[in-house]
């Protein structure tokens, strides 16, 4: 499987929009890849990282970044499938609901439109989420994701280039900073 990297461009506009919100969060990097996008939440203060990669060689390349640049706490590396490695995360909320994640990032395979379907309405059935995250896709510009999926309904839609970020919260979640909703 061909790794396609979240442009440089397209991550810095993810986190200038995320912004201070990161400090201090949970944050899941899911089908991580080299693990730039959680490495990314990791030094803008994210409290804890979660990367989920099933490809075995680029989980090891990704604990290798990490220890390379010195983190060794506060960060987990699960090399599972997507909603294996979710599934995870969900019981181990079971037990301590504190754990939920404020912002889970997926970036699937553009070409596997199947891995979008089946992990969104994972997610939008499972109670993974803390009440105000948000689910944060990364998708092609012209394949259109559903506005409602489950329990996550769309707030924002971000297009740059060839791609785009479409931003889904919980459909009873609490009012959001208005950061996370404008256009």
């Amino acid at each position: 499987a061909k790794l396609r990297p979240t442009s440089d461009k397209l991550r810095e506009t993810l986190f200038d929009i995320l912004g201070t919100s990161v400090e201090g969060a949970r944050f899941v990097d899911v089908y991580a890849g080299t693990g730039a996008i959680g490495i990314e939440a990791l030094s803008r203060g994210a409290a804890e990282v979660v990367f989920i990669e099933k490809h075995v060689p680029a989980a090891n390349l990704i604990r290798q970044n990490l220890e390379s640049l010195g983190v060794n706490t506060g960060v987990t590396v699960l090399a599972l499938d997507a909603v294996r490695g979710l599934d995870r995360l969900a019981a181990r909320q079971e037990t301590d609901p504190d754990l939920a994640p404020d912002f889970i990032f997926l970036d699937p395979p553009y070409a596997e439109k199947a891995e979008y379907n089946r992990v969104m309405s994972f997610l939008g059935g499972a109670p993974i989420l803390a009440p105000c995250g948000r689910v944060i896709v990364e998708h092609r510009r012209d394949f259109a994701l559903p506005e409602k999926i489950g329990g996550l309904r769309r707030v924002r839609l971000l297009q740059q280039g060839d791609a785009a970020l479409s931003f889904f919260q919980l459909e009873h979640a609490p009012q959001p900073p208005a950061s996370l909703t404008s256009a």
